[in-house]
């Protein structure tokens, strides 16, 4: 009876252990550390690589110009990147204040 109990307990907390790794696994890529990793050149591919897709995007083309600004967003930060002709020219991370 107490070997079982054993094995009952066992599968339990790996289960807990299971699921506890999926949920970080799945977590946002919105944080400090990524927003480190971008690089005014950068290309847009390699941005959304490290970040995922943009929460909120706009474009503008000029002439030979191409400009867009991406947001992502997660809780209270925001990262905000300046693409001109597909490349990182400006960066912004905003934390809102609890």
């Amino acid at each position: 009876m107490a070997l079982r109990r054993l094995y009952q307990l066992r599968a339990v907390a790996l289960s807990m252990v299971i699921c506890m790794s999926l949920v970080s696994c799945s977590g946002s890529k919105i944080f400090q550390e990524n927003f480190d990793k971008i690089q005014t050149g950068m290309p847009l591919a390699q941005v959304t690589a490290i970040l995922g897709e943009p929460t909120e995007s706009s474009s503008v083309d000029v002439a030979v110009f191409s400009g867009t600004v991406s947001k992502w967003k997660a809780g209270d930060i925001t990262l905000t990147i300046q693409f001109v002709n597909g490349k990182v020219v400006a960066k912004q991370f905003s934390k809102a204040n609890p």
